[in-house]
């Protein structure tokens, strides 16, 4: 088959691209129609070795830079991302699969959105003055030093810039290893920052699977780990991070409440609960994937929501008009086709989709469970893809109760006329990212991040900048040293 999507090499190194075909093949596929897009290569020791080295010593140059130099440089990548919005989303499409009606508006976006917030605000962050009589005390931010960025395969332009951003105005260079799956828009990234003035050296992006993930992780050269995955590759990547007494940020899965009560409007909590299960076909970590209906508007929920549900334009990702791409492999269909065969086990009522699509791609039908217990798999266990349980319940303490019921904490949802209410369940809700009558807005200038098992840390805001930094203080002493030796 043609090779549509072929970068100059796998890696991009010290401002250059390189290759190494000793590493193991990276075959990448358009998840549309199953083609064969590029191939790439994993990283070698030698390859890790050269982009750790690079990043290194860019680094020690790029912290003497003064903060709003460093800002320019960012902004000047948010202007260029901007500019080639159209290239960028739909590569983001050839390796993801989404619709470009998402990756035109949300994907390269985002992730100028992130620079433009970083470049904008690094020359503000300062440290504080501390008067102690006649002497006096003072803290820097000071960056960490070599970072290391782990990216998922839903949303690779986003995220690397999501991690880049705040690490490299705080002072800090980036290695960024992408999913396997999704390998190609990153190096995009990469050339951007060269281009927008960023030394050589100070971003780098290596391919690469698991191995070569841990191999960047257990690395003396890495201060700072930030992955985004799984909760259990989360616990394993911040299990080696700690051995090491590197920093780590932890932006990890979900299993997320979306509690609708029944004065809610109910064609916009229709719209949520759509939202927070089929965007991106529902490959979104912080999905509302287990939806509460209050009792009394449950069925009627349920027959407009499969009414919804089953008008949603399923077909050609590249076609501005479709709203529902394909999985993003084979692999994670089957996975989530088996978990679908598991809520039908168990005895959940399916109430529309359920089915692969037939034909080129790998494509399945907008899924939606009602009567799914607490205690079935699909209510458990993260599924990462378009598959929505429907619960019902009758009180506040209840529904509360039941939503906390999960060793996961990334996102909550309410749904509600009563904005008493609204903000009293929310506060009893154990998650880091919360929406009122809103679902999986996640604007550069909010935190973003979870709490139990779904990690440490925070994505975003002016929060991020105290995970890309470190205080240093200072005690000047103006006299004599009063010591009793």
């Amino acid at each position: 088959m043609t090779l549509k999507c072929q970068p100059n090499a796998s890696h991009f190194i010290n401002g250059a691209y390189v290759e190494d075909t000793a590493g193991k093949p990276i075959d990448c596929f358009y998840p549309a129609t199953g083609e064969k897009v590029a191939q790439l290569y994993s990283a070698t020791p030698a390859i890790i070795d050269a982009a750790l080295s690079a990043a290194q010593a860019a680094q020690k140059q790029w912290a003497k830079t003064a903060p709003v130099e460093r800002g320019r440089v960012l902004r000047r990548a948010a202007d260029i991302i901007r500019a080639r919005n159209q290239e960028l989303s739909v590569l983001e499409t050839y390796d993801t699969g989404k619709p470009l009606q998402e990756t035109l508006y949300v994907d390269a976006t985002s992730a100028a959105d992130a620079l433009e917030y970083f470049g904008g605000l690094i020359a503000s962050v300062t440290g504080e003055h501390i008067p102690l009589g006649d002497n006096w005390a003072y803290t820097k931010r000071i960056p960490l030093g070599v970072c290391v960025g782990i990216g998922a395969w839903n949303y690779p332009t986003q995220i690397s810039c999501w991690k880049g951003a705040p690490a490299l105005a705080c002072g800090n260079s980036m290695v960024f290893k992408p999913s396997e799956m999704t390998p190609l828009c990153a190096l995009k990234i990469a050339e951007i920052f060269i281009e927008a003035g960023a030394p050589a050296g100070l971003y780098n992006v290596v391919q690469g699977y698991g191995d070569v993930g841990g191999a960047l992780v257990s690395d003396p050269r890495v201060d700072k780990v930030s992955l985004t995955g799984s909760a259990e590759t989360g616990k394993k990547v911040y299990a080696a991070a700690a051995a090491n007494m590197k920093h780590a940020t932890m932006e990890l899965g979900g299993k997320s409440p979306l509690i609708i009560f029944d004065d809610a409007d109910v064609e916009n909590a229709i719209g949520g609960a759509l939202l927070a299960n089929m965007y991106s076909t529902g490959q979104v970590c912080s999905n509302g994937t287990r939806v509460f209906v209050q009792k009394g508007i449950k069925e009627a929920f349920l027959k407009r929501l499969s009414e919804r549900t089953e008008a949603i334009k399923v077909g050609d990702p590249m076609d501005e008009e479709t709203q529902f791409g394909p999985m993003v492999s084979k692999g994670q269909r089957d996975i989530v086709m088996s978990y679908v065969a598991k809520g039908i086990d168990e005895g959940a009522r399916l109430v529309t989709g359920g089915h692969v699509i037939e034909g080129e791609g790998y494509f399945i039908q907008p899924t939606i469970f009602a009567d799914v217990t607490d205690t079935m798999t699909i209510a458990r266990e993260e599924i990462f893809g378009p598959v929505m349980s429907v619960f019902e319940f009758e009180t506040e303490e209840e529904v509360i109760a039941r939503a906390n019921d999960t060793e996961l904490g990334l996102a909550a949802g309410v749904f509600t006329n009563d904005f008493t209410r609204a903000h009293r369940v929310i506060d009893a809700l154990d998650a880091g990212t919360c929406y009122i009558n809103s679902y999986n807005d996640a604007p550069v200038e909010a935190p973003f991040g979870g709490v139990k098992g779904s990690g440490i840390g925070r994505e975003n805001s002016k929060a991020a900048i105290e995970h890309y930094s470190q205080l240093k203080t200072v005690y000047v002493g103006m006299g004599s040293v009063d010591s009793p030796y």
